[in-house]
């Protein structure tokens, strides 16, 4: 059974910083592709950042430069680090995780990982 426990939502101001956790639990994150996501009121969940079975990285274009997603295989947790915040980026966030590693990004693109986390809700205000 694999599980995914998100932690470290909360509320920030503009302009700052939060960082994300994911902890696994039934699997190893090295032989999957992991992925975060959000969704925002009234919006389809949309992909965030993802880290392919490769080790590739790829991002959302509205979060490039100021989001890191990394992973440590030894503490098996993904996190996703979130610098200069804005009100937009006011969402739920999710990881997920697939085994399907051939076709990660299209997965990714269109949200449709396998296994997912409960959610960690941020919200940033001006």
């Amino acid at each position: 059974q694999v599980q995914l426990v998100e932690s470290g939502g909360g509320s920030v101001q503009a302009g700052g910083s939060l960082r994300l956790s994911c902890a696994a639990v039934g699997y190893t994150y090295s032989t999957y592709c992991v992925g975060w996501f959000r969704q925002a009121p009234g919006k389809e969940r949309e992909g965030v950042a993802a880290i392919g079975c490769d080790g590739g990285t790829t991002y959302a274009d509205s979060v490039k430069g100021r989001f890191t997603i990394s992973q440590d295989n030894a503490k098996n947790t993904l996190y996703l680090q979130m610098n200069s915040l804005k009100t937009e980026d006011t969402a739920m966030y999710y990881c997920a995780a697939d085994f399907r590693c051939s076709s990660w990004y299209v997965l990714w693109r269109n949200a449709n990982f396998r296994y997912w986390g409960q959610g960690t809700q941020v919200t940033v205000s001006s």
